[in-house]
């Protein structure tokens, strides 16, 4: 019996040779093909792949079998950043594309990401469509396949495309002559050398910017953790930010002048407030679950409806298309704004901070500080534990009602629209299985770094966990 091939918070993904192979890619594109040939005639998908192990080989598989089908194909050229897919199936006209990659998980990863018409990630609508697709097509497979028509397969250069893109959408004359310099960790990944390529050699200090499929032993994730080597080549060299991108470049992290870490939401207040209060753009900021309290707080003193949806960009982007978003985020660091995609771009993202830091004339820490001072201190912290006890921890949470207490501080209420989220007096602590991968992921947000720290360790202590 052929194993369920199911869509998890962002497509797709396993490990390379157990699950993901040549047969269960061929039962998705053809899953993917049967849904498009069932919502107009011909089709047309474009498709591209990230720096992973045998990613070319891989898409060309699956384009092949796309083809087959009757699907028309325009393959991306090249490694190819998923904000660069994106934004091809909006700007091509195209009815989908489907991206190689596992984003931010280890190497021994890969992934089926499936983008549609609208240039954002395939809604949950959409994904459980193809999920019903891949039912009939494992039933058909012991069958002959009877071929509707061969589609055709052409290649373009999508990644030069998007660059071109973005040089129209910001002044990068001015970025090159007066933006701060700023060092760019690519971890290996898609983003590599596209800062470089758009504001000059000169203005950029790159860092793991070379095709290596094992990331030279780093989880492309561009989380503090990950991001050691990154903060010292900051504190020693002479740039005003770093920007690093995780494994497809759809996440942004942000590395202050001085090598220290700006959190993912420290990094969208700083753009809802630079947006909002530089720029004069309104609308809403739509959040998910685990990202930090300042963002409701700077909505209600702006004036600015804050909405919070589960976690996972295919939620967010749907509340895109339904216009006047400001910004949409989540807490791993994949940012939508305004004016742009309707999609995670850490490219894009770090574009307009880049622009931010240009007219405001502060650095990175002193904008930081700026909000502590509007809005008081958020500090925060996630552990991604390991266990094979996951499903038993969740359940046993969902029968308790959620943890009574946490380091000493009573829970005021719990909230459980994804995961188990305890509100106290001062802070938060969210417990929640990962949607890609065998994780329990515990969060927490705190006045001090310190008190989130204690948070996740106590939480840790009372599940019986390590």
């Amino acid at each position: 019996m052929l194993e369920p091939l199911l869509f998890g918070t962002d497509g797709w993904r396993a490990v390379v040779a157990r699950d993901f192979t040549f047969a269960n890619l061929t039962r998705l594109a053809r899953a993917t093909a049967w849904w498009l040939l069932g919502r107009t005639p011909e089709p047309t998908v474009v498709i591209g792949h990230d720096a992973r192990f045998m990613g070319s080989r891989f898409a060309s598989h699956v384009a092949e079998t796309l083809a087959a089908e009757g699907v028309h194909v325009v393959a991306a050229q090249g490694i190819t950043p998923t904000p660069a897919i994106s934004w091809a199936v909006h700007a091509y006209g195209c009815d989908a594309g489907i991206v190689i990659t596992a984003s931010h998980n280890p190497s021994h990863y890969n992934g089926f990401k499936i983008k549609a018409s609208f240039g954002g990630p395939a809604t949950p609508q959409m994904t459980a469509a193809v999920e019903r697709e891949l039912a009939r097509v494992d039933a058909a497979s012991g069958s002959a396949q009877r071929l509707r028509h061969v589609g055709q397969i052409t290649g373009r250069n999508v990644t030069e495309g998007y660059l071109d893109y973005l040089r129209n959408r910001f002044d990068i004359g001015a970025l090159r002559r007066s933006g701060p310099r700023m060092a760019h960790d690519a971890m290996y990944g898609a983003g590599q050398k596209l800062f470089a390529m758009l504001l000059g050699e000169d203005r950029v200090v790159e860092l793991h910017n070379t095709v290596n499929p094992s990331f030279g032993g780093l989880v492309p994730e561009p989380i503090g953790r990950n991001l050691g080597p990154f903060m010292s080549l900051i504190a020693r060299s002479d740039v005003a930010v770093g920007i690093a991108n995780d494994g497809d470049a759809d996440r942004i992290g942000v590395i202050d002048e001085r090598g220290q870490e700006v959190t993912s939401h420290m990094v969208m207040a700083l753009l809802v407030k630079y947006l909002h209060q530089e720029r004069g753009l309104g609308g809403a900021i739509v959040r998910t679950f685990a990202t930090s309290a300042i963002l409701a707080k700077i909505g209600r003193a702006y004036g600015l409806p804050v909405e919070t949806l589960p976690i996972g960009f295919k939620y967010v982007a749907p509340r895109i298309l339904e216009g006047d978003v400001l910004l949409g985020g989540e807490e791993s660091g994949g940012i939508a704004l305004k004016g742009h995609l309707c999609e995670r771009d850490g490219v894009y993202a770090g574009l307009v901070l880049l622009e931010m830091l240009m007219r405001r004339g502060k650095t990175v820490s002193a904008l930081v500080q700026e909000l502590f001072d509007e809005f008081g201190p958020h500090e925060y912290y996630r552990a991604d534990v390991r266990t094979i006890r996951q499903p038993a921890i969740i359940a046993s949470l969902r029968d308790r009602g959620g943890l009574k207490e946490v380091a000493g501080t009573r829970v005021r209420e719990l909230d459980d629209l994804d995961g188990f989220k305890h509100l106290t007096s001062e802070g938060w602590l969210l417990l929640r299985p990962s949607g890609t991968e065998p994780v329990l992921r515990i969060y927490a947000e705190a006045p001090t770094k310190e008190r989130a720290l204690e948070y996740v360790e106590d939480a840790k202590r009372q599940l019986g966990i390590t």
